[in-house]
């Protein structure tokens, strides 16, 4: 009787207190506390195993991602980056890192390098068996990294170590795999591989590395300001880390700056052509693409309306006048779709 009595008072303390300080201005009770030190140390070591559970997981990552690369289909590329599971190794490494625990990196990185050369390795015996050579939009898109994908990378990294280091908020994980992305490039890596295009296989890894080197930094950055570990201990990896993003960084500057100027070289041409000629001022332009092929400009357009209605004579005019404009080589395509109107009277 005296031991309820005394528990009734302890609980009636805490709930007052818990009122107390919810409207004293004191917002630290709705912080989450961080996961133990030991606790998450285990959840490190397990999640870093190349297990045959995490070896089936890769498997299964690298095909969906190599057929939704292929098929050109972001919601199943979407799918292979829930399930593949290297965000546990390389959230080992960073951990590893401010830790100085030498037993959990080799760990990781064993784990890490087993999957990167497992998820090649299937991307390019599927690519062989299908045959399609065609280089898909998905495909493209992971073959020129810029800064904007190391921003994307740092931001993910930090997610995922805040997350590993709360208890309430490991939903999240699924959502940081989604936007970093890593099994997709590892994909096209190895569908390059199979094509022999040098070009596809050595951008994907490139951002693949872009991807890794800044997951271990910024998720480094976060355990330490969780206080795991100490800055004495995390100092030689951070340098490594910082060393690598500053090289890396170069080939990400050069490319930001071409997607730059693509874009405004786009938008420019397509003011012109909407605004100074005749022959395309008012019509459906249906689709509307510029890239460069060595020295020269492809801009390439489809536009809808009746068979004729533009000759080749217009389109070079259109070709010429975009050259004096712009004092660089233009080759202009003009595709024709037929369309027809109909109205009910």
């Amino acid at each position: 009787m005296r031991f309820s009595l005394k528990r009734a008072i302890v609980r009636s303390r805490q709930y007052f207190r818990g009122i107390q300080a919810s409207n004293s201005g004191n917002w630290t009770w709705l912080a989450s506390k961080p996961v133990p030190l030991a606790a998450l140390n285990r959840s490190l070591w397990r999640t870093a195993e190349p297990s045959l559970d995490y070896l089936m997981l890769l498997v299964l990552s690298a095909t969906i991602s190599v057929l939704g690369l292929l098929a050109d289909s972001a919601a199943t590329i979407i799918g292979a980056m829930i399930v593949a599971p290297l965000m546990g190794p390389i959230s080992g490494i960073a951990f590893s890192v401010v830790m100085a625990n030498r037993r959990l990196l080799k760990r990781s990185l064993l784990s890490l390098i087993i999957g990167i050369l497992m998820v090649i390795g299937v991307s390019m015996l599927i690519s062989r068996l299908t045959g399609l050579t065609t280089l898909t939009a998905e495909i493209q898109g992971r073959t020129a990294p810029t800064l904007l994908d190391l921003g994307v990378a740092l931001a993910a990294g930090a997610a995922g170590a805040y997350a590993k280091s709360r208890r309430g908020i490991a939903d999240a994980l699924a959502g940081v795999a989604i936007a970093v992305a890593l099994v997709p490039p590892l994909s096209v890596v190895g569908i390059g591989i199979s094509l022999g295009s040098q070009g596809v296989a050595l951008g994907a890894l490139l951002l693949f590395a872009t991807n890794l080197v800044g997951i271990v930094f910024s998720g480094s950055v976060i355990f330490l300001w969780q206080r795991y570990g100490s800055i004495s201990r995390a100092k030689e990896g951070l340098v490594i880390a910082i060393a690598s993003l500053g090289f890396l960084a170069i080939p990400l500057g050069f490319s930001f700056q071409d997607l730059i100027v693509k874009q405004r070289t786009r938008d420019e041409i397509r003011d012109l052509i909407s605004r100074e000629t005749v022959t395309f001022a008012e019509r459906d332009i249906r689709r509307f693409n510029v890239q460069r092929q060595g020295q020269e400009l492809l801009v390439e357009i489809e536009v809808a309306t009746r068979p004729g209605a533009i000759s080749e004579r217009q389109v070079k005019l259109v070709q010429s006048f975009l050259e004096k404009r712009l004092g660089q080589p233009i080759r202009l395509e003009v595709t024709l779709i037929p369309s027809e109107k109909l109205t009910a009277e």
